[in-house]
């Protein structure tokens, strides 16, 4: 009865992939734009991927090691063993290398939500995090925080446009969750998390006993989408 549960309960739950290509050329990031503009993406519309998204940090401006971080949803478990089997075999383009990481969806938000997002597409700043935990205890407790501590309806009541909320399930980093947001702008990042800082349930969640110490690394990237994501 218990698995049985378990199971009714992980139901919904969209499954995420995070590819993180890493590339030191232009050459090579030319490459990669048109491999996935041109035959990866297209072939995961037809396998019926919908919403995947392709970002850019905006520090590879300056950076040596430049990334570039695809991210697929799919429907449940099933769905990600269907779809990548049934992907194009072709040689990928050179990169320096890649990671993937695998993720599910958070039991209060458990779907991807597109961002409402006004103005200009190139200012569209999208903020992905990733919070490590020294523990698997305190990896759940700050998980816990998120969904019954009120973390996760705080982000949606400050206008955080959160794209979703994920447990990293297969990853280099672990434990850790990660969740992305979006913003119309770096000033509008900026002003909402400013708002989020001095929010007075926010500084009352935070200040629960029970959740000190339960991130020992943040990882903070700020990103642009590119021309040929969905979103």
């Amino acid at each position: 009865m218990l698995c049985l549960i378990v199971m009714m309960q992980a139901q919904g739950k969209q499954i995420y992939q995070i590819s993180v290509y890493h590339f030191n050329t232009a050459e090579q990031e030319s490459q990669l734009d048109t491999y996935l503009s041109k035959t990866l993406i297209p072939a995961l519309h037809k396998l019926g991927c919908a919403n995947i998204g392709v970002f850019k940090p905006i520090a590879n401006d300056t950076a040596a090691d430049k990334k570039l971080y695809m991210l697929v949803p799919y429907k449940n478990w099933q769905d990600l063993y269907s779809v990548r089997s049934h992907l194009p075999k072709d040689a990928a383009p050179e990169y320096s290398r890649m990671e993937s990481i695998i993720l599910e969806a958070f039991r209060l938000a458990p779907q991807m939500t597109l961002p409402k997002l006004s103005g200009s597409k190139t200012d569209f700043v999208y903020e992905l995090r990733s919070y490590e935990s020294a523990t698997e205890k305190l990896y759940q407790n700050k998980v816990q925080m998120f969904n019954e501590g009120g973390e996760v309806p705080l982000f949606e009541r400050l206008g955080f446009n959160a794209v979703f909320y994920a447990d990293v399930i297969s990853g280099s980093r672990m434990p850790n969750l990660m969740y992305m947001t979006s913003f119309n702008s770096m000033k509008a990042r900026d002003e909402h998390w400013k708002t989020f800082s001095d929010d007075a349930e926010w500084k009352t969640l935070s200040g629960k006993p029970e959740y000190q110490g339960n991130v020992s690394k943040a990882d903070i990237i700020l990103m642009h989408s590119t021309a040929y994501s969905d979103y």
